[in-house]
C-alpha cells in the first residue's frame, strides 16, 4: 500500500496487483486495497461478498473478502466509491503463487537468442510449449523489471498464450502448467524477477551499496495480495559477484522469514532450486577468482537451508549441456520439479516423489562403508545403466582425494575403503562440473554431500 500515491484524489483507484483475469487465492482470506480521498466511502462486491471500508487519512482503504472455494467460473468484481465504479471481469478462485531470483527464474519463454537451445530430447519443445499456450484456467501477472515506476509495473493480469507468455519466467509457467493438470483448479502466477540481481536486492533491509533493491519496486507492492507460495531460484550472482559459500544460508534464510513476515504467515511454503554446474573457476573477469570447490560448498549452503520449515529445494546437476553456460535451456525440467516440491509437501500428494536420493546414513564393515539413502522406493538406479560416478574419499593419513568404485545394494551404495584409512571424508558429486549418474526410479538425482565418517 506505500506504493499507491495518498495525495487527494478524484476517484477511487486499485492497487496494480488486481485487474481483469486475476486468480484468487482459494481457501484464504483475500485482501483488496487502493487509494481514494482521504474519508471516501469505498465498496467492493465480489460472488456473494460485499464489504464496505473508508480510506484513511492518508487515502488508503483496505477490505478482506472471507475465504472462498476454487470456481473457474469467470465472475466480476466492483471497486466503487462516490464518484466512479471499478469492474474487473474474467476473476477466478484458484492458487496462486509468486514467482522470483534472477536470470535463471528470469529466462522467458519466448526462449530469448542469448540463450543455447537444448541438446537433448525435443530441441524446440519450450518454443512449441509457447505457442500453444491457450489454457483460460492458468493467469500470469508480469511484472516488468523496472525500478522507476512508482507503482507496480505491470500491465495486469493476463490470460496465458503465445503474446501473454512471451516475456514470463519459463520455469514459473511449466510449473503452473503442471499445477493446474493436476489440480484441475485455476492456477495464477505472479512472475517477478531481474537477472544478475543478489539475494540481498529481494530484502527490504538488505540495500547493498550501490545498488538498487528489487524489493521495493517489485514485490513490497505485491505483498498482502494472497498466495499459496514462493518460489526462488537464485544464488550465482552472489556467488560470482562476492565468492559466497556457506553464508547464503543465512540470507535465504532470512529472505523466507522478511516474506513470511510481510505476508504474515509463517507458514507459507518456500521452494527453491540449486543452482546448476558451471566452470566458475576459469572465470578471469571477476573480482573474487573461484576455485572448482566454492560451487560445491554453495551448494551445501542452500542445501542446508532445508531446515526451514516448508522449504524445499529442486538439484538441477543433470540439466547442463555444457559447463560454461550459466543458463541451461530445460527451464520445462525445473518447472515441473518446483511442481513436484508443492504437490508433495503443499497439496498432500505423497505419491508424488518430489526428492532425488539424499543421504540418511553411512556405516562401515571392515573395508566397507554403506551408504543410505532415502527418496528411493524400489532402489536405486544411474541414468545411464553404468557404475555410480563421482564418488571420491580421502583420510586424516592421506590428504588428496581419490576416486572410489561404488556399487549399487537396493537402496545403499557399497565403497570399498581399507578400515586401515581413518575417518575418511566422503565426497558425492562434489565439484562444478560434477553430473553423476545416480537417481532414484522417477529420475530425480542424487544431491551433491560431503560426509565425515567418525
Amino acid at each position: 500500500m506505500l506504493t499507491l500515491a495518498a495525495t487527494a484524489l478524484a476517484e477511487v483507484k486499485v492497487a496494480e496487483a488486481f485487474s481483469s483475469h486475476m486468480v484468487l487465492q482459494r481457501e484464504k482470506p483475500v485482501s483488496v486495497w487502493g487509494v481514494a480521498d482521504a474519508g471516501e466511502k469505498v465498496k467492493v462486491s465480489f460472488g456473494k461478498q460485499t464489504l464496505s471500508t473508508t480510506a484513511d487519512k492518508g487515502g488508503l482503504w483496505r477490505v478482506t473478502l472471507k475465504a472462498m472455494p476454487a470456481s473457474n467460473r469467470p465472475q466480476a468484481m466492483t471497486i466503487s466509491g462516490r464518484k466512479n465504479k471499478i469492474r474487473l471481469t474474467d476473476v477466478l478462485v484458484g492458487e496462486v503463487w509468486l514467482a522470483s531470483g534472477q536470470s535463471n527464474m528470469e529466462y522467458s519463454m519466448n526462449n530469448h537468442p542469448r540463450y543455447r537451445k537444448p541438446q537433448k530430447g525435443d530441441a524446440d519443445y519450450q518454443l512449441k510449449a509457447w505457442r500453444e499456450a491457450n489454457n483460460p484456467d492458468i493467469r500470469v501477472l508480469y511484472v516488468k523489471p523496472d525500478l522507476n515506476s512508482d507503482v507496480l509495473p505491470t500491465d495486469g493480469w493476463q490470460r496465458v498464450d503465445s503474446t501473454s507468455l512471451k516475456p514470463v519466467s519459463a520455469a514459473a509457467y511449466f510449473f503452473a502448467r503442471m499445477l493446474q493438470d493436476s489440480l484441475q483448479v485455476p492456477v495464477g502466477f505472479i512472475s517477478s524477477s531481474w537477472g544478475g540481481t543478489r539475494i540481498e536486492e529481494w530484502i527490504p533491509d538488505g540495500k547493498t551499496p550501490g545498488r538498487r533493491p528489487m524489493f521495493e519496486h517489485l514485490i513490497r507492492p505485491l505483498t498482502g495480495y494472497a498466495l499459496r507460495g514462493f518460489l526462488w531460484y537464485q544464488g550465482e550472482a552472489n556467488l560470482l559477484d562476492l565468492g559466497e559459500t556457506d553464508v547464503y544460508t543465512e540470507k535465504q534464510e532470512h529472505l523466507v522469514d522478511v516474506w513470511r513476515g510481510l505476508w504474515e504467515d509463517a507458514d507459507l511454503p518456500f521452494y527453491y532450486v540449486q543452482i546448476s554446474p558451471y566452470l566458475y573457476s576459469i572465470r578471469r573477469e571477476d573480482i573474487v577468482q573461484k576455485t572448482w570447490i566454492d560451487l560445491p560448498r554453495f551448494w551445501t549452503a542452500q542445501a542446508e537451508a532445508m531446515r526451514q520449515k516448508n522449504t524445499g529445494m529442486v538439484v538441477t546437476t543433470d540439466i547442463p549441456d555444457v559447463l560454461n553456460d550459466i543458463h541451461p535451456p530445460y527451464k520445462w525440467i525445473v518447472g515441473e520439479r518446483l511442481c513436484r516440491w508443492a504437490l508433495n509437501h503443499t497439496y498432500g500428494f505423497s505419491h508424488v516423489e518430489c526428492q532425488g536420493p539424499t543421504l540418511k546414513g553411512v556405516n562401515r564393515e571392515g573395508d566397507k562403508v554403506i551408504l543410505e539413502f532415502d527418496h528411493c522406493d524400489g532402489g536405486l538406479v544411474t541414468s545411464d545403466g553404468k557404475q555410480p560416478d563421482w564418488f571420491w574419499a580421502n583420510t586424516r593419513n592421506h590428504g588428496s582425494f581419490r576416486k572410489e568404485d561404488a556399487t549399487i545394494d537396493g537402496n545403499k551404495i557399497i565403497l570399498h575403503i581399507p578400515e586401515s584409512l581413518a575417518h575418511p571424508v566422503i565426497r558425492f558429486g562434489y565439484d562444478e562440473t560434477a553430473q553423476p549418474n545416480l537417481r532414484n526410479k522417477e529420475g530425480l538425482p542424487a544431491a551433491p554431500f560431503e560426509y565425515k565418517l567418525q
